[in-house]
């Protein structure tokens, strides 16, 4: 019996949970594809498995259906997988292990993947079912969301019949999302001289923030573990003489990071100049940091003597003056949409290796030219260094459409059910309906789900409740006829 047997509805929480024991982390999705193929071919049910791993399943409609317009239903089947850093879990090999704390489902010690495995569930109970009545349904479930959308980008929908689709790639119920920014990834490379110096290696880290999803909370302003590391070693160069022989943030490119630690090679007899710079930066940041990420800290290890290869001074320097003056965060509020972030961006990956300082972004914005303006400032800012970047992923933003059936039936269904009306917003966060859409004509399209918390972070969770809601509004959304 599975952890989450109990909870209603049944067969929702079967599927979520049959998928969390599936490594399903960007990039790893063979499994999972796999898996649900297979579903499809055991109900006999229409499916195309593409090259990318895609799937697409389709279900005719029930006895008094057929001619009521098809839904298309559409998720993603990867996970953000993050752990805790005393974890052991392989994520690349192992299932999750997943829990119940009240109304809440959570994973102990990684991430839970209900982005977007939640969506998952839900169609296949729904094409699971024998009982509830529904239209043709169209289910597609893309890979690779969480990196780029590299599935939506490559998928054939040529073959689809609908064109109202519901993506349930939301995380907070009552809200139906009706629009959305456009994103690129941007990776910068920046090469560092090195040297073989003698002196003390001693590792710092700065940790304890809250982190979270780059698009959903960059309007929190929470402390970025990179660009803080960017920011003392700054300082400590203007007051030092050092080297860099390790450093690493951040776990994805989306994800505000929470933690980077750097390992630096300094001269014995600045130790004490050393810790007293790191102190004065953590109580800095931790007075500006004090509502938004109350948790920040520095820590400083123990100074081991030797000879290390490491960066050159004043390359050293160089780096941490980049680093120091990237842009990060909310660039420009929305003039249109009051409270909407316009333009943004994330430096959500920092690590050093093989004599190279790495940095990857996540850019966004609803406005398609300042999003490519937003690029250009930061290839600038790398070639003012000797860097050089790329830019891979690049996917348009979803248009509000003033014409909605699709959008004006689900509002009036939620007001009957629940008394209220749901609110209709845009979202500064990227969601696949933009490339969907440039691939099915017309597309009528409303992203909507279950509360969630925290994704893409370890202490992400789903609303047991909540999941039980979409889905008895979901079923209802498809019985309700219009012809």
């Amino acid at each position: 019996m599975g952890v989450l047997s109990n909870l209603e509805p049944q067969n929702v929480f079967h599927f979520f949970e049959e998928i969390t024991r599936i490594p399903h982390g960007s990039g790893n999705v063979g499994q999972i594809s796999d898996y649900l193929a297979d579903f499809a071919k055991k109900r006999g049910l229409f499916c195309i498995q593409d090259q990318w791993k895609n799937i697409i399943i389709r279900k005719e409609a029930t006895c008094g259906y057929e001619e009521e317009p098809v839904v298309i239903l559409q998720g993603h089947m990867d996970m953000v997988a993050v752990k805790k850093p005393d974890c052991d879990i392989d994520m690349a090999k192992e299932g999750l292990p997943v829990a119940v704390r009240g109304d809440e489902i959570y994973a102990e010690g990684t991430s839970l993947g209900g982005d977007d495995g939640i969506a998952v569930a839900y169609g296949l109970a729904l094409l699971d079912s024998d009982t509830i009545a529904h239209p043709r349904l169209e289910v597609i479930v893309t890979v690779d969301e969480e990196v780029g959308m590299d599935g939506a980008r490559g998928i054939d929908l040529s073959m689809l019949t609908g064109n109202r689709m519901v993506n349930l790639d939301s995380e907070e119920e009552g809200i139906f999302l009706t629009s959305c920014a456009g994103g690129a990834r941007v990776k910068g490379k920046l090469p560092l001289a090195t040297l073989e110096r003698e002196g003390e290696a001693v590792e710092v880290a700065i940790g304890g923030l809250q982190g979270g999803h780059s698009g959903g909370e960059i309007h929190k302003e929470r402390g970025n573990s990179n660009c803080l590391m960017g920011r003392l070693l700054y300082r400590l160069t203007k007051e030092l003489s050092l080297g860099l022989l390790e450093l690493k943030g951040g776990l994805a490119d989306n994800a505000i990071p929470r933690e980077t630690k750097a390992t630096l090679v300094i001269e014995e007899q600045k130790k004490e100049a050393f810790r007293n710079v790191v102190k004065m930066v953590e109580a800095e940041i931790q007075a500006e940091l004090s509502s938004k990420d109350p948790g920040v800290y520095i820590t400083v290890g123990e100074c081991k003597a030797g000879k290390y290869l490491c960066t050159a001074t004043e390359d050293t320097k160089k780096a941490a003056a980049w680093l120091i003056s990237l842009p990060n965060g909310v660039q420009a509020m929305s003039a249109d949409v009051q409270g909407l972030v316009e333009t943004s961006l994330n430096l959500g990956i920092l690590k050093y290796e093989d004599g190279c300082l790495l940095a990857d972004f996540s850019v966004r914005s609803s406005v398609e030219s300042a999003k490519h303006a937003l690029i250009d400032k930061l290839g600038g800012l790398i070639g003012l260094v000797g860097g050089s970047y790329t830019v891979s992923g690049d996917y348009p933003g979803w248009k509000y459409r003033k014409d909605s059936p699709l959008r004006d039936k689900m509002v009036a269904l939620y007001e009957r059910m629940y008394g209220k009306k749901p609110k209709v917003e845009a979202i500064h966060a990227g969601l696949e309906c933009g490339i969907l859409g440039s691939k099915i004509k017309d597309l009528d399209c409303v992203s909507m789900g279950p509360d969630m918390k925290a994704i893409h972070t370890t202490e992400e969770t789903l609303s047991i409740s909540s999941t039980r809601r979409v889905w008895e509004f979901l079923v209802r959304l498809l019985e309700e006829k219009e012809k």
